[in-house]
């Protein structure tokens, strides 16, 4: 985790409201250690929102690589050839 602050679980339970605050103002996210270990991370709902959405473009990458690779590719021509046919019928 970049520059994520670390916190034990005790202060996340003391401390939950000015957490928040501070997560929202700062963006960053709070990783939460119990006994010595990390065991959660707190973000802001906003920054998770943008990390689901880089991870749904990634696999989709992934995706796209994995039908490069397996040879299923058109050329472009002829996608716009039969989208153009498509539009004219």
């Amino acid at each position: 985790m970049r520059s994520a602050q670390v916190k034990p679980i005790s202060y996340l339970k003391s401390h939950a409201a000015s957490i928040a605050s501070d997560i929202a103002d700062s963006g960053e996210p709070l990783l939460i250690t119990q006994n010595g270990e990390a065991r959660l991370v707190v973000m802001d709902v906003h920054a998770y929102e943008r990390q689901q959405e880089t991870l749904a473009l990634l696999k989709l990458l992934a995706l796209g690589q994995r039908d490069i690779d397996a040879g299923r590719v058109r050329d472009a021509e002829d996608v716009f050839a039969d989208l153009a046919k498509e539009d004219a019928a």
